[in-house]
């Protein structure tokens, strides 16, 4: 059966992002009008409460204490409930008479019987430890501890309980609940004021809930890879979202176990009973004890050496068949876990038939100090209405594998009472009183004056630091059709740039997101404004763009639009290359203190319509319009703050490949950019599709084709390009990134410079895109109009294999990374380097030592320095 890990690293960030960045962005959107639930429905709730009885109680220990996420079901049935953190449960049973058991890890199982009738029952458990029984065979003198031969058992059934059923269904209760136990004062540079506090919830010394979901979500699985989730409920506190709604059912009948997602592990984790288990932990013997007539041994899990991705804890495994019974598990930094601290599993697994076993109910807690932001958790599963022989549609089973339904998050609180299993705990029902009442507040009041002018006052007065270093945004509001305007400056002190040829360069733009047609349709209006200070250029462009913009009332989904329709035009400054190989802040830096000039840069008059979608299916394709009249530049200024005799300011123009600048032309072009990936799977919203990925690479095609005549134009060519990608996940041996690309010209008759195919070279120590350049080659020399070429990169991030082994590497979390970029023109044009490096130092920087080979020839070693990591390889870098 399928591994069911479906909670997202995405979600579990955004969990924290939203509760502290939501106080402006989600007062920005008109509220959502509920539908009125469907009388009918209604009526069954009350039938449903009118002849149910509920059974409460607490379950504690033997000293009093409560016992929270205890197990508790009904003897002979898959339903059941878990206690709250506070021990306390419910059940609601139609009458008769039933045999309750409360379950706890570490616990001995206790059963009440009880009948019931009209009137409530209370009914309290008193849980004793287990009493271990030590076997005698324990006591043989040099003999191998007893839970090897019981480990050495499970993991011979193992593969047999991980297909023991084709099929199921069952539904899942999930809360999620996220606590901080202090905050910074400052989160990024930006200061946690008061009302920043209590937005989030928190209270004067940082702590409080800043995330609290439910949801209901029905699971269904066949076969080995058919999986499918759909989300009956959602609730949110304080929003209008859907919350945390993906079960994590953690199956460590898995050799490697998924633990929320790859962002917190990258390798995953190796179950204690995986088949190469025992090169992997220690066990011993705890002792074992009786339920239900069922010998269950109680193992301790070692593992055999630290910071390997392994569990510590107990393990209890059935005699004779040797199932998982139950565990308690724990994961810490030393397990290689990334972003949080620790995590502890707590997991009950019971028969749903005489032959099978199933997840009854699964707690998670963790823990984690990112930033200053202290804060623990937990994830809820509790797991009903196991159905191990559904009947599915035939075509049940396609590329959706989550479903929202429609009035997911429109549920009354009369709905949650009569299907929620776990009681609220006093905080819990205080926080959706206090946070759904202000986000009901904010959303009935947000088109009132009174909340209107709140939010202008927040957005302060526009000052000097605003306008040279910070930047700023205004909102302008629409009464009438309620909708917003929102004005954005950037500041000029981050834009200055500076080049051998304008010099000094003062760089203004701004943008202004306007609706249009009463919020149906969004325009932006993009103008930038450049000027050289030592040629005394101005350029000036601009871009506005059209979309149709669907409206996402709350947090709940991605806010879906269609396809953009842009303009763009005005005079410039554009790179040689149009993929930006050096950005201008590197060139400046390279040009004031080591005399290199390595940006090429022409001006041109320019005039371009594009339009990009994507289509629900996962199909995107781009198609442009571009005229170019392309005016050459040449340097102005050599001023740096070092002068160095040996090093001198080539001319602007790529000088590898003219040997003199180029003569002013002009140059009318269109192109198609295809791209496609396979066996896309989908996560049907209740206004979309999102695509979340497929087993299968990428595939992309681009032409372009230089129009003569057109406009002057004084350009002939056809180019094409054939890219396949992907990036590949394979466990404890790390990550597997590659891209290949063929292309050409068909055409070439005419082809100015700038229509080349480049090879994206890289001359400075940071190192540039990394599966799209080559690192140690020349930004230009390499560019060819040749009628076929063939390009490649690969590499491979170990993620914590191999330096786990290396005290220093392994305390740092130091990972490798190692592979290789090579292009082929021809005998006389290639080009090959391979790299070595430690990536993940500080979560953000890699540095890699490079051999190059140029032509089949020694070329150069050098080292560079840029972004990789767990943070840094999400960040993208690219002008």
């Amino acid at each position: 059966m399928p591994s069911l890990i479906f909670p997202s690293s995405k979600q579990l960030l955004i969990l924290n992002a939203a509760r502290g960045c939501n106080s402006l962005q989600g007062k920005f959107v008109a509220p959502l009008m509920r539908k009125a639930i469907p009388f009918t429905f209604i009526s069954f709730l009350c039938f449903v409460h009118a002849y149910a009885t509920r059974i409460s109680g607490t379950i504690t220990d033997s000293k009093g204490n409560p016992l929270p996420y205890a197990s508790v079901q009904i003897k002979g049935s898959t339903k059941g409930t878990a206690t709250n953190n506070q021990g306390k449960y419910f059940l609601d049973v139609n009458p008769g008479s039933y045999t309750i058991i409360a379950q706890y890890v570490g616990y001995a199982k206790l059963e009440k019987k009880v009948t019931i009738a009209n009137a409530p029952v209370q009914l309290d458990f008193q849980l004793t430890e287990q009493q271990l029984t030590l076997s005698e065979v324990i006591v043989k003198s040099g003999g191998e501890d007893p839970a090897y031969e019981i480990i050495r058992n499970a993991i011979k059934k193992r593969r047999e309980y991980l297909l023991a059923v084709d099929s199921f269904t069952c539904e899942a209760y999930i809360k999620t609940l996220i606590k901080t136990r202090k905050l910074p004062k400052k989160i990024f540079g930006q200061k946690l004021d008061t009302s920043d506090r209590k937005q989030m919830g928190v209270d004067s010394a940082g702590k409080g809930i800043i995330f609290l979901s439910e949801s209901l979500t029905r699971i269904s699985a066949k076969g080995n890879d058919k999986v499918k989730l759909e989300v009956l409920s959602g609730r949110e506190s304080g929003s209008n979202g859907y919350g945390f709604n993906f079960p994590t059912f953690i199956n460590f009948y898995e050799n490697n176990v998924n633990v929320l997602s790859t962002q917190f592990a990258p390798r995953g984790f190796v179950s204690p009973i995986a088949e190469g288990a025992l090169n992997f932990y220690k066990y011993h013997f705890l002792g074992s004890f009786f339920e239900d007539g069922v010998e269950v041994n109680k193992i301790q899990v070692i593992p055999r050496r630290s910071f390997e991705p392994l569990f510590t804890g107990t393990i209890n495994i059935t005699e004779g068949d040797w199932r998982i019974h139950s565990l308690d598990l724990m994961l810490t930094k030393s397990s290689q876990l990334e972003i949080l601290d620790t995590v502890s599993i707590k997991q009950i697994n019971e028969p749903v038939t005489a032959n099978i076993w199933r997840t009854k109910n699964q707690v998670m807690y963790f823990s984690f100090n990112i930033i200053g932001i202290d804060a623990v958790g937990t994830f809820l599963n509790v797991y009903n209405k196991y159905d191990l022989n559904p009947q599915f549609s035939k075509k049940y089973f396609d590329n959706v594998i989550v479903k929202y339904d429609t009035s997911v998050n429109k549920k009354t609180h009369a709905y949650w009472d009569s299907i929620r299993p776990v009681p609220l705990e006093p905080e819990e029902v205080k926080d959706y009183k206090i946070k759904d009442s202000a986000f009901h507040y904010q959303r009935d009041s947000i088109w009132t004056k009174h909340y209107i002018d709140s939010l202008r006052r927040r957005e302060g007065k526009v000052t000097v630091m605003g306008i040279l270093n910070k930047g700023f945004t205004r909102t302008s509001y629409n009464l009438k059709n309620k909708t917003t305007s929102v004005f954005t400056w950037r500041p000029l002190l981050p834009a200055l740039e500076y080049n051998t040829v304008e010099g000094t360069v003062l760089n203004a733009s701004f943008s202004l997101r306007e609706p249009l047609n009463k919020g149906k349709l969004q325009m932006l209006i993009d103008p930038h404004f450049r000027y050289g200070f030592s040629n005394g250029h101005l350029n000036s462009w601009a871009t506005i763009a059209f979309n149709k913009r669907f409206r996402n009332f709350g947090m709940e989904e991605p806010e879906k639009q269609s396809g953009t329709l842009s303009f763009s035009g005005g005079k410039r400054v554009s790179q040689f290359n149009q993929d930006n190989p050096i950005t201008p802040g590197v060139n400046g830096l390279y040009t004031l203190f080591f005399n290199r000039n390595y940006m090429k840069l022409y001006e041109n008059y320019f005039g371009q319509i594009n339009y990009t979608n994507r289509t629900e299916s996962g199909f995107h394709y781009n198609l442009s319009v571009l005229y170019e009249d392309r005016l050459p530049l040449n340097n102005t200024t050599d001023y740096s703050f070092i002068h160095y005799d040996v090093k001198k300011f080539t001319p602007n123009y790529p000088v590898e490949i003219l040997d003199s600048q180029f003569t002013r032309h002009q140059a009318f072009i269109a192109g198609v950019t295809l791209q496609y990936q396979p066996g896309q799977k989908y996560i049907q919203f209740p206004r979309g599709k999102m695509p979340v990925g497929s087993d299968y690479p990428t595939f992309e095609l681009n032409y372009q084709k230089g129009f003569p005549g057109i406009g002057g134009s004084d350009v002939n060519f056809d180019k094409w390009k054939f890219s396949v990608f992907d990036d590949i996940n394979l466990k404890l041996l790390g990550n597997f990134r590659y891209r290949f690309d063929i292309g050409g010209f068909l055409n070439n008759k005419q082809v100015p410079v700038q229509d080349y195919q480049f090879f994206n070279g890289n001359q400075v120590i940071f190192a540039s895109e990394y599966m799209n350049s080559f690192q140690l080659a020349p930004y230009y020399a390499n560019s060819t109009t040749a009628h076929f070429y063939a390009v490649g990169h690969i590499e491979h991030h170990f993620n914590g294999l191999l330096t786990n082994k290396i005290p220093l590497f392994r305390k740092l979390n130091w990972y490798l990374v190692a592979g290789g970029n090579a292009f082929y023109v021809n005998s006389n044009n290639n080009y090959t380097e391979v790299f070595g490096g430690i990536e993940n130092i500080l979560k953000v920087l890699r540095v890699d030592v490079i051999g190059s080979y140029l032509n089949g020839k020694n070329g150069q070693v050098g080292i560079r320095v840029g972004l990789g990591g767990l943070l840094g390889g999400k960040i993208r870098t690219k002008e």
